[in-house]
């Protein structure tokens, strides 16, 4: 039986897998090189969707992470569902949406179109001159969360159940023997003696894992965040137009996107982390393009975070077949998955059965080659598992 469980990383997926482990009797202790929600958790869009994720394993997944939100949010006011509106800037684009509308109609997926005048019942302070005459989708069950307070309340109920939470302490090590994790060393010199581990250390996973004798192929990318003053424009729902992403962030505040943003920032050679101000002037000017109201507001806070994302772009998630007592709870949509994927994981240390949920995303699939004798169609062998572990 796994009594003592050590979880790497007091994020989304950290504190989700804690409570999960907690109340299910495990002793939990969470360990963080930094505090909690200090690291991509507090700098995420964090909007709740499956919108045109593939294959179909991965919306399905993204669904349950959605419902999973629904059912939480009767304890906490973090979750808000006001949908999602989204319309494109070019022919390319509006074919490409309605490809995407018409996939997620066949899963089942909540999806309508609306005209310009359906928009602006819903967001009445739009510009009307910025939004088209037809060719809008709303998907009315996304949303967002407050990822910190979220995280709180998770972990506060897992403290609760008796989860210590280890702040500021870096994890240096893990000790391997006969097959398992034995010990998981800090900076501070604790040595923590677990039954298993589990990593939930999001854009930091990689070096988890090699701690473990385990390679993870990870692509992270940075993404930079603009927060707005409190300013008194009613934006009810997240809002992807063409130029700019936004969202409420409550009180008043709006958190705003772009994908030529994320490329502003950068890493100087003492570690410092600048994004070029002009870029975030930028971000500012296409909100107030979209909402003229914004012109009273200010930037208060830019962020960046760094998104955790596995080699091929799929959660890695559950144990790992060849060192069974370390597990994963890794990815992208971190904001939507943790509450679900994160009460898998949960279960599946403590040996309950979710291989039918956690299939496809288990570590093993990056141990697959492609052999050199046969074309990608006729089919591919794994390495041997024994590859997984450092041989020393």
């Amino acid at each position: 039986m796994v009594g003592r469980v050590v979880v790497v990383g007091a994020g989304v997926y950290g504190a989700a897998v804690a409570a999960s482990l907690a109340d299910r009797g495990a002793r939990v202790t969470v360990v963080d090189a930094g505090a909690p929600a200090g690291g991509t958790s507090g700098a995420t869009f964090s909007w709740t969707n499956s919108c045109g994720k593939q294959p179909r394993s991965y919306h399905d997944l993204n669904v349950a992470g959605m419902a999973a939100h629904r059912r939480l949010a009767a304890q906490g006011d973090w979750y808000h569902e006001g949908g999602n509106l989204e319309w494109a800037g070019d022919a390319a684009g509006q074919r490409e949406l309605r490809r995407k509308v018409a996939s997620l109609l066949d899963y089942g997926y909540e999806a309508r179109w609306l005209d310009r005048a359906g928009a602006l019942v819903l967001e009445p302070d739009l510009d009307p001159a910025s939004v088209p005459a037809d060719g809008i989708a709303y998907f009315p069950r996304e949303g967002w969360v407050e990822p910190a307070r979220l995280i709180g309340h998770l972990l506060s109920r897992a403290v609760a159940r008796g989860a210590e939470v280890v702040r500021d302490d870096a994890v240096t090590g893990l000790d391997v023997a006969d097959g398992a994790v034995r010990v998981v060393r800090l900076a501070s010199g604790r040595r923590l003696p677990v039954d298993a581990v589990v990593n939930c250390a999001g854009p930091q996973a990689a070096g988890i894992a090699e701690l473990a004798g385990l390679a993870l192929p990870m692509r992270n990318t940075r993404g930079v965040l603009v927060y707005t003053s409190p300013v008194a424009v009613a934006v009810s729902r997240v809002v992807h137009a063409p130029e700019v992403h936004l969202r409420p962030d409550g009180a008043g505040r709006l958190v705003l996107h772009t994908h030529q943003v994320d490329g502003a920032a950068h890493v100087s050679e003492s570690g410092r982390t600048h994004v070029d101000p002009a870029a975030v002037d930028a971000v500012l000017a296409a909100g107030r393009e979209l909402y003229p109201g914004l012109r009273a507001a200010a930037v208060v806070d830019v962020r960046v975070g760094e998104r955790p994302i596995p080699g091929d772009g799929l959660p890695v998630l559950g144990r790992v077949v060849g060192l069974p007592n370390f597990h994963f709870a890794v990815s992208h949509s971190g904001a939507t998955l943790s509450v679900h994927a994160g009460d898998l994981v949960g279960a599946e240390v403590l040996g309950e059965d979710r291989d039918d949920a956690l299939a496809p995303f288990r570590f093993e699939r990056f141990l697959v080659d492609l052999d050199p004798q046969q074309s990608p169609d006729d089919g591919y062998r794994a390495k041997s598992v024994e590859r997984l572990l450092d041989p020393a």
